[in-house]
C-alpha cells in the first residue's frame, strides 16, 4: 500500500542570493548573512563596528561587480537553478508517489525566506514538513542556521507544523554516483586533465577544532568520489576555497594550491565543487574565472570547470529519495 503523503510538503533550502547585483542589493544580503553568529561568531562588541563601519561600506561595491559578471537574463544563477530544482523535484515526487507533494523554496538569507517557504506550504494544508537543505556536508555555518531559522520562523505561528530535516548526505551512494557521472561526462566531452581538484567551501579551522564535522565529511566525499572514478591518490586533490578574514581556515587553500601546481608539472586541471548543489558566485566567478586565470598565469595550459549538479536528473532523483526517506513513518 502506498503511503498517504497528502499532508506532507518539502522545503528546499539554499543559502540565498542578493535580489539584485547592485551595491544596495548586495549590502542588504551581506548585512543579514554576516550578522548571523553561526557565520561569524566574534564578540558583537568587536564585530558589529567592523561590519557596519567598514565591511558594509566597502565590500558591497566589489561584490556587486562580481555578481554582475555572472548575472543572467534569468537573474541570479543560484535562484534560477533553485527554481528549476523546485519544479523538477515537484514533478519527480508526484511521479514516484502518484500524489502531489508541494515543494517550496526557502533561503537561509534573502528571499524567499524560510518563513515565507513555510507559510506557502501551510497555505497548501501541509502540516508535515521535510526540510531539505542542499548542503551535502554538514557545517555549523550552513546547516545549523537552517535549524535556527526554522525555530525563529515558528515563534509567531499559532499552529506549527511537524518538521524533519535532512542533516547531511555526504556519502549517500546516489550523491556520489551523480558526481561521478558528471565527471565522466565531462571527460568524455573534453578529455581528462592531469589532476582532478575537488574544491570545497572553507570554514574557519577553529570551527572544526570545536567539533564541526565538516572537514572530515569533505574528505570522505572526496575519497568516495575518487574511488568511484578509479583515481589513485596522486590523481586528485581536496582543497578549500572562499576564505574570509584573517584567522586560519581549512587548508590547503584552493587558490594557493592551484598557483603551485604548474611548478610541479601539472599543466592541465579539472575542477569540481562537490559542496555546492547549484552554481553560484563562488563557483562561476571565483572558481571558473578567478582561479582559472591564476592557474594559467602560473604556467598552466588547460583548466576546465565541471559544473555543479544543478537540475541534473540524477540530482533531482537524489533529492526525491532523500525527501521520501524522511517521510517514512512521519
Amino acid at each position: 500500500m502506498t503511503q498517504d503523503h497528502s499532508r506532507h510538503g518539502v522545503l528546499l533550502v539554499a543559502l540565498g542570493t542578493p535580489d539584485s547585483p547592485t551595491p544596495a542589493g548586495v549590502r542588504a544580503f551581506l548585512k543579514e548573512f554576516l550578522s548571523d553568529p553561526r557565520v561569524v561568531d566574534l564578540n558583537p562588541l568587536i564585530w558589529k563596528p567592523v561590519l557596519y563601519g567598514i565591511i558594509l561600506n566597502v565590500r558591497p561595491r566589489k561584490v556587486a561587480k562580481a555578481y554582475q559578471s555572472i548575472w543572467t537574463e534569468n537573474g541570479s544563477p543560484l535562484m534560477h537553478i533553485s527554481k528549476l530544482q523546485q519544479q523538477k523535484l515537484t514533478e519527480k515526487l508526484e511521479a514516484m508517489t502518484d500524489w502531489p507533494i508541494p515543494v517550496e523554496l526557502g533561503m537561509t538569507y534573502g528571499n524567499p525566506s524560510l518563513s515565507t517557504g513555510l507559510k506557502r506550504l501551510q497555505e497548501q494544508n501541509v502540516d508535515k514538513v521535510v526540510v531539505l537543505p542542499v548542503f551535502p556536508q554538514y557545517s555549523c555555518s550552513t546547516v545549523a542556521p537552517v535549524s535556527d531559522g526554522l525555530a525563529k520562523a515558528m515563534l509567531t505561528r499559532r499552529n506549527v507544523p511537524e518538521v524533519r530535516m535532512q542533516k547531511e548526505y555526504h556519502l549517500d551512494p546516489d550523491y556520489i554516483s551523480a558526481l561521478a557521472d558528471s565527471v565522466r561526462r565531462h571527460w568524455d566531452a573534453n578529455g581528462r586533465a592531469d589532476k582532478l581538484l575537488m574544491s570545497f567551501h572553507g570554514v574557519p579551522q577553529r570551527y572544526v577544532d570545536e567539533g564541526d564535522p565538516y572537514e572530515m565529511q569533505c574528505h570522505a566525499t572526496g575519497d568516495a568520489l575518487a574511488e568511484a572514478l578509479g583515481l589513485s591518490s596522486d590523481e586528485y586533490l581536496v582543497t578549500f576555497q572562499s576564505r574570509f578574514g584573517k584567522e586560519p581556515w581549512l587548508q590547503p587553500y584552493t587558490d594557493e594550491t592551484v598557483n603551485s601546481l604548474p611548478k610541479q608539472g601539472v599543466k592541465s586541471l579539472d575542477v569540481i565543487c562537490p559542496a555546492f548543489s547549484a552554481d553560484c558566485l563562488e563557483t562561476l566567478e571565483e572558481i571558473a574565472e578567478e582561479v582559472r586565470d591564476e592557474f594559467l598565469e602560473a604556467g598552466g595550459e588547460r583548466y576546465q570547470y565541471i559544473p555543479c549538479l544543478n537540475d541534473d536528473d540524477a540530482h533531482i532523483e537524489l533529492m526525491a529519495k532523500l525527501a521520501l526517506a524522511q517521510m517514512q513513518g512521519f
